[in-house]
């Protein structure tokens, strides 16, 4: 299975969205602070984050610290996929593996430009008309996901 990771997600609805597929799909979650929002009890009802507790969740306090323990190899050996409309390969072309992460920015203004940069050749997008700026964060979740688990052959999904 892939693993979902949203770094400094702002929008308590999509973190909740996300949550759901997760849980749907049996996929870990990675949450990398800050968060636009705090994930209190009261705020993740509200998000209806009613899934909380069928989701394995790992938070991270900074991006650096999650690419530095995926750099090391203490994540396993899962390949990163980064997804931005400033890629050039479409994400359906990747090749998706057990323990993949699928890695997304946030809402307003997607992944930073240094881990652009950084992983250029990791970097996948997601098809859009002309002069859309870009997908609601689960939608776009929920569509690299699902091809993540059809190329693999729908693991452990009835």
């Amino acid at each position: 299975m892939v693993s979902i990771v949203l770094v400094e997600p702002e929008i308590p609805q999509n973190t909740g969205n996300i949550a759901r597929t997760c849980a749907c799909l049996g996929a870990p979650l990675h949450l990398i602070e800050p968060m636009g929002f705090r994930p209190t009890e009261r705020n993740l009802r509200r998000a209806g984050c009613d899934y909380w507790d069928k989701v394995d969740i790992t938070c991270w306090p900074c991006a650096q610290a999650f690419f530095d323990a995926w750099e090391a190899g203490e994540l396993g050996q899962g390949a990163l996929h980064l997804f931005t409309g400033q890629a050039s390969a479409p994400y359906h072309k990747a090749s998706y593996g057990d323990g993949d992460f699928l890695v997304f920015g946030r809402e307003s203004r997607g992944l930073d430009p240094m881990l652009i940069d950084a992983y250029a050749d990791r970097c996948r997008r997601i098809p859009m008309a002309d002069g859309a700026r870009s997908l609601n964060l689960s939608n776009a979740v929920a569509i690299a996901a699902y091809e993540a688990c059809r190329q693999q052959g729908w693991p452990g999904l009835t």
